[in-house]
């Protein structure tokens, strides 16, 4: 059983709403965006065997780019 949920929980709505304004280059909404699942990128950073920040960073822009490109 999960004894600790790290990840920050918004409504779908809240979510699309964000998806859209982040694909019409709302620097605020991709942030948040980044923000909601800045753990999970973190978690999966330990696993790759480079410099955590250079992970984080790369799957960073691969998140913005599938953002932009919608898939």
């Amino acid at each position: 059983m999960e004894t600790k949920n790290d990840s920050a929980v918004i409504s779908d709505r809240e979510f699309i709403a964000l998806l859209k304004a982040a694909k019409q280059h709302d620097a605020e909404a991709a942030l948040q965006l980044i923000a909601l699942y800045r753990e999970d990128m973190l978690r999966i950073s330990k696993y790759i065997q480079l410099p955590e920040e250079d992970v984080v960073s790369h799957i960073v822009l691969e998140f913005l780019e599938m953002i932009q490109t919608g898939g």
